[in-house]
Formats: structure tokens, C-alpha cells, sequence
């Protein structure tokens, strides 16, 4: 008798406590990417019958596995809302006011997690206003906040907010710049998730199968005493995992400066980490939007490798674009205050290849190939220049040239008249082989598109540093 009522208790206990539990990603509020097929997921009892139903007229069931983990799938309609979303197990859960509209995931290290209100002594250009007028009910922001760890998590803390002044003060700026241009101009709600940590690496945000396979380094003994945000995978298991399968149009980046001392390992790992996100995500090869690291002057190499290694990386694999900011760096600071123009540039991005504004640019000029004349000028031609190049009144500069003997002069350089080239030269190199331009930590930036949008740091050559 005594051992059946204990068996009850077990079982009331059981049931008791017993509960459909979501991810707080999937928060009151919330946004969901439109015009597509959807993850949702969560933990129940194992073996629970488990389903979800949309407020836009979608429902789908299934059970929880043996761990207690279940998944499905929802269609999502065109842009609307507001709808409820029901899933009902052992517990009935209701998640209200979610809209279907875009998503964005923003990421990197702390020029990403930068927010709007700027940090200590470091301000954000325009940020009183940016807040002042920052209500709109029809974009939402979700930060995660910090955590890491040694295995793959399955969630984090933080909830979808409206964007508001109190919400987005505390936002990243280039994510809220980014989402609050996506959001007027394509007129559809917009979800921005930002899950950034400063001064992270990029093997920090790859997974450990992935960092293996490319042989890079033995997995935990090569950073022993690193920090935890310069520690392989764990921004990845703690600030990345937890977010795997969650309709998305695409990513915006900004990240690099804890790489700049290995660009050749970075032109490596940082495709490799697009690749893996993307395989992991299993929604295809979804746009991959970055910035460029800014210019400053670092103590030690030369940071215009880094640079180098990220603009090669827009053709290490498919719908990938760098918004170049060379013209926004700050020479004695990391935190460049001019955030709205690194969001703008990789809103161009976005606007031009994925929502149909294709009668703009969104790519400043890219060197293609080099010829030598006669009279010993190298001739560059680029790319992304359509309607030709432009200082916009100042003088080309950061040029420079170099013989056989590989020593770069200074040089002085001209935009040709009716022709998409730049012409360079020096009296000291008759015969020129190769040449550089903004190829330094904090070079100045004085050659654009007529579009508005700067060249990247380029080389020539690819002589070893």
C-alpha cells in the first residue's frame, strides 16, 4: 500500500511538473521570416504528441523524441500580422503579436555589439535623434545576451522588444540602422536578432567539427589561458547554436579586428564558418552581408591584410558582399562613431540582390586587373564602377608603385577621362610590376565609385608580407 502511494505521488509529481517548454526566441512579439518554411522546436515529456497551429492558418504535429526534444515545420505567408501562435503538449503555451515580415541575424564582435547609445566616452553619430525617433511598432529586436560554453546549448536569454527609445538605445546600432532601412523601404515588418561579444575571434564562432576538419589547431590545447570569447566554438555553442533553424533572410556581420595579425589563416576560416553556418542553418545558401574592418593604427603587422583577406573572401563562396569602410575609421579608435554608414552600406547590399533595388549601387569599386603602358604607368581597371571613378574633389592618394626590386615609392595617380581606370606612376619606378593603394593600418580613403561608395585597401602583387 505504502509503495503504491508513493508510486501515485511519483506520478502526480510527474505530471505536475510536466510542461511544453519553446525557446525564448520564440517570445511574444516576434517576428518570422515570410514567404517561407519555418522551424519551430522545443522540449516536452519524450514520446508527448505535440502541435502547433498558426494564427495565419497553418498547423502541423509531431512528437518528442526520446530526449524530449521535437521540431516541425510551418508555412509562412506574405507579410501581416499581428497573429497568436499556439502549441499545445503537455502544457498549452501561446506566443502573442507575432508578425511575419524579414529576419536578420547580426553578428561579430563589439563594432556588431556597439549600441546605439554608444560606450563610455565613444559616441554614436546621430544617436539622440536615432533614439528620439525610434518607435515603430512594425520592427522588432531581440539581443542575446552573453554566454558560452564547452558543448552546444539549446538556448539563451532574451525576448523580442518593440523598437522603441528605451528598446533601441540599448540595440546594436549597425543592427538597428540596418532593420530600420530594410523597414521603410521594403515596408514590411523587420526582425533584427543580435548575438555579438567584443573582441571575439572567428574561430570562437565555428564549431569544433568544422575547425577539425580544416586542420587549424588542436581543438582546446591551442588557446589555452585565451579568453573564453577568443576560445574555439564557445561563441558558437553559447551565442550561435541556440539559434540554428530559425527562419532568416539573411546575416550582417561586422568582426576581424582579433584576427588582423592572421589574415592568412582568416581568408581560411572565415568562409569556412558561411559554409557551416549555412549547412547548419538548412535554409540554403542565404545572403552574407559583412564589414570591412575600419582603419586604425595597431600596434604590430599591418591590418591592411586583414583587409586584403576579407575582400577576398566576397568570392570564396556564394551570395556574399563586403561593405567597405575604409573612409570611416577612426586612426586612434577601434569603435568607429559612424555606424549608420557601415549599416547603410550593408543595407545596399541587401536592397540590390534580395529585394529588387537594383538601380542602385552597392559595391564600391573592385580592382580587376592591371596593365603597363609604354610610357611606364600601370593602368588599373575595376569592377562595380558602371558609371566611372571619382575622388569627389580631393586629390587620389595612398598610392604606391613598385619595381622588380619590390620597393614601393610613393606615387602619383589620375582618373582617366572617359574610362573606368586609374593611371599611376613614379619617375623612380620607369618600370613598374605592381602597386598598392590605401595598403596601410590608417590610410587615408580618396577613390569611390560615382556612387558615392569607397575602394577597398588592393594589391597588385602577392608578395609575401
Amino acid at each position: 500500500m505504502r509503495n503504491s502511494i508513493f508510486f501515485l505521488l511519483a506520478v502526480i509529481c510527474s505530471s505536475a511538473f510536466a510542461e511544453t517548454r519553446l525557446p525564448a526566441v520564440f517570445s511574444d512579439g516576434m517576428i518570422v521570416q515570410r514567404d517561407t518554411q519555418i522551424a519551430v522546436w522545443g522540449r516536452d515529456e519524450p514520446g508527448q504528441r505535440v502541435s502547433v497551429r498558426a494564427g495565419w492558418g497553418e498547423r502541423a504535429t509531431t512528437r518528442a523524441d526520446v530526449n524530449g526534444r521535437w521540431r516541425l515545420m510551418l508555412d509562412t505567408p506574405g507579410a501581416g500580422g499581428p497573429f497568436m501562435l499556439t502549441v499545445k503538449g503537455s502544457s498549452r503555451v501561446e506566443r502573442r503579436d507575432v508578425l511575419v515580415g524579414e529576419v536578420w541575424f547580426a553578428s561579430g564582435q563589439s563594432n556588431m555589439d556597439m549600441r546605439v547609445r554608444g560606450n563610455t566616452n565613444q559616441p554614436i553619430i546621430g544617436s539622440n535623434e536615432a533614439v528620439l525617433n525610434a518607435g515603430n511598432n512594425r520592427i522588432r529586436l531581440f539581443t542575446a545576451e552573453r554566454q558560452y560554453s564547452e558543448e552546444p546549448m539549446d538556448d539563451m536569454v532574451g525576448a523580442w522588444q518593440v523598437a522603441a527609445p528605451a528598446s533601441v538605445k540599448e540595440f546594436s546600432a549597425v543592427g538597428w540602422f540596418f532593420a530600420e532601412k530594410i523597414g521603410k523601404l521594403v515596408d514590411v515588418p523587420v526582425g533584427i536578432i543580435s548575438s555579438a561579444w567584443g573582441g571575439s575571434n572567428v574561430e570562437s564562432w565555428i564549431d569544433a567539427d568544422t575547425l577539425s576538419a580544416y586542420g587549424h589547431l588542436a581543438f582546446w590545447e591551442a588557446t589555452k589561458g585565451q579568453p573564453e570569447r577568443r576560445t574555439p566554438s564557445l561563441m558558437y555553442n553559447g551565442m550561435l547554436h541556440p539559434f540554428l533553424g530559425y527562419g532568416i533572410r539573411g546575416v550582417i556581420w561586422y568582426q576581424g579586428e582579433s584576427n588582423r595579425s592572421r589574415p592568412d589563416e582568416y581568408l581560411v576560416l572565415f568562409p569556412a564558418m558561411v559554409a557551416s553556418w549555412r549547412e547548419q542553418w538548412g535554409i540554403g545558401d542565404f545572403p552574407f552581408y559583412y564589414a570591412q574592418i575600419a582603419p586604425k593604427d595597431w600596434e604590430g603587422g599591418n591590418s591592411a591584410f586583414l583587409r586584403e583577406a576579407q575582400l577576398h573572401s566576397m568570392s570564396a563562396g556564394p551570395n556574399m558582399g563586403m561593405a567597405v569602410t575604409l573612409d570611416v575609421g577612426e586612426c586612434d579608435q577601434i569603435h568607429p562613431a559612424e555606424k549608420r554608414t557601415v549599416a547603410d552600406r550593408l543595407a545596399y547590399w541587401a536592397l540590390a540582390r534580395d529585394y529588387g533595388f537594383d538601380a542602385i549601387g552597392f559595391s564600391g569599386p573592385v580592382y580587376r586587373e592591371m596593365e603597363v603602358t609604354a610610357e611606364g604607368k600601370a593602368v588599373l581597371r575595376f569592377d562595380h564602377a558602371p558609371r566611372g571613378l571619382s575622388s569627389f574633389g580631393r586629390e587620389l592618394a595612398g598610392f604606391e608603385i613598385a619595381g622588380q626590386d619590390r620597393v614601393f615609392h610613393p606615387a602619383q595617380a589620375a582618373i582617366a577621362a572617359r574610362e573606368v581606370t586609374v593611371s599611376v606612376w613614379s619617375e623612380q619606378v620607369p618600370e613598374p610590376v605592381a602597386v598598392r593603394y590605401a595598403f596601410e593600418d590608417c590610410p587615408p580613403a580618396s577613390l569611390y565609385n560615382t556612387e558615392g561608395l569607397p575602394a577597398s585597401s588592393f594589391r597588385t602583387d602577392d608578395w609575401p608580407e
